[in-house]
């Protein structure tokens, strides 16, 4: 079997906020151990134009606010899901999120993964190995 890139490389993540200063502490931080490479974007726009521009398996995870200017999470989910069906996105909002609620009010966006801001790096280090290993490739 031919070695794939999740072996041979660390985790490929996405962020996408626009609060540059959350962006920058989160790659560093998540970069730190070098055991994830991470791309981060301030508008969703350049954030979906990058991942067409890639293979779709590029990305091992992407990761969204909700709220952001002009394009926001779930438009971003939807457009992503929409060229990568397989792919594992993940919520990250300072508002508290039920997912029985959120799946009543938007069940067109089918999310399992939540992370609640302000998120230590640890913790955020912790909540994306287990969506990685999370064999559901629903996110």
């Amino acid at each position: 079997m031919a070695e794939s890139k999740k072996t041979s490389s660390p985790p490929r993540i996405m962020i996408v906020d626009d609060e540059s200063d959350i962006l920058s502490v989160i790659k560093r931080g998540l970069e730190s151990k070098n055991d994830f490479v991470v791309d981060t974007f301030s508008k969703a726009d350049d954030a979906i134009e990058n991942f067409q521009n890639h293979p779709p398996d590029y990305y091992d995870l992407v990761i969204t606010d909700i709220r952001m200017p002009k394009v926001n999470g779930f438009e971003l989910y939807r457009r992503i899901k929409d060229t990568n069906p397989n792919m594992k996105i993940a919520f990250i909002t300072a508002f508290e999120i039920n997912k029985e609620e959120f799946s009543k009010v938007i069940p067109s966006v089918n999310v399992t993964h939540f992370i609640s801001k302000p998120v230590s790096i640890s913790k955020l280090r912790e909540k994306i190995k287990s969506i990685l290993d999370d064999n559901d490739t629903e996110a």
